[in-house]
């Protein structure tokens, strides 16, 4: 059976208990609830609190919960206080430098018993340029790139087209293939009340190789969602190809005499993993 891969995933404030409340109904597959820069310093405590009751009594859902947590030295609070919740899909590691960090999360996971994945946030060009052994590193399942730190770190600033960020972006995502791990899930824009033009992005950025995007409010949601969506012939071609090839032969020919490899076959099998219904 393939895996669903995430088309969104809405980040919600961890001390905004109403907002929590109606987070599972927002439409995206996943949810990143934030312990991080949507909480102000002195509310950190009250949040780790609410987003572990929060956690403990979530009902069954298709959503997937992420919880992103502190850098510094308040990861160590954040991740005790949300590793046992059964809720917990996994965590968004904010500011990873390098996978050093991953590894010493690691081992307080193991102690925890806790079966966590992460998600490495990249914001800085430090991160950036060590993107290919933080995929590597242990339960890492995809990265993800913060840009406003990166912005503010590189000194970029992006036209219209944001070709400025091409580098930043295209790394991750060959990092991740390299690694043998998820493509990276696209960036946040402040967009959202011009949701034409986050379309647009959202649509560069899926041509560029990302497979879902992170949302910063739930008007982004749908859009993202039927971006990443793959359509009925999409989806037709994907599965005949691998009804076809899957598991036979390395090399053929498709219906319209063109060359199918692995490559191929994998191709297929993310669309088939995005699609929802």
């Amino acid at each position: 059976m393939t895996e669903m891969l995430a088309r969104s995933a809405l980040y919600v404030p961890g001390d905004a208990p109403d907002k929590l409340r109606k987070a599972l109904d927002r439409g995206s597959d996943e949810l990143i609830v934030d312990l991080e820069d949507a909480v102000q310093h002195a509310n950190k405590p009250l949040a780790r609190d609410t987003v572990a009751t929060w956690l403990d009594a979530l009902p069954e859902t298709p959503v997937e919960v992420w919880v992103r947590v502190n850098p510094g030295e308040e990861r160590e609070k954040d991740v005790r206080a949300v590793a046992g919740c059964p809720g917990l899909a996994g965590l968004v590691v904010a500011k990873v430098e390098e996978a050093a960090e991953l590894h010493e999360l690691d081992a307080l996971l193991t102690s925890l018993g806790s079966s966590a994945r992460v998600v490495p946030l990249l914001e800085s060009a430090n991160a950036v340029l060590n993107a290919r052994e933080i995929a590597r590193g242990p339960r890492v399942a995809r990265l993800q790139i913060g840009e406003a730190d990166l912005r503010a770190d590189v000194g970029v600033v992006p036209g219209d087209d944001e070709r400025e960020l091409l580098f930043a972006r295209s790394s991750v995502i060959f990092a991740s293939a390299a690694a043998g791990i998820a493509a990276p899930m696209a960036p946040v824009s402040v967009q959202f009340r011009d949701l034409d033009a986050y379309r647009a992005s959202t649509e560069a950025l899926r041509r560029l190789g990302f497979m879902g995007r992170a949302c910063i409010h739930p008007a982004q949601v749908p859009v993202a969602n039927a971006v990443f969506t793959p359509g009925e012939d999409e989806v037709a071609r994907a599965q005949a190809l691998l009804a076809r090839f899957d598991g036979g032969a390395a090399v053929g020919l498709d219906v319209d005499g063109r060359m199918v490899d692995e490559a191929v076959l994998r191709q297929a099998r993310s669309v088939l993993a995005r699609r929802r219904g």
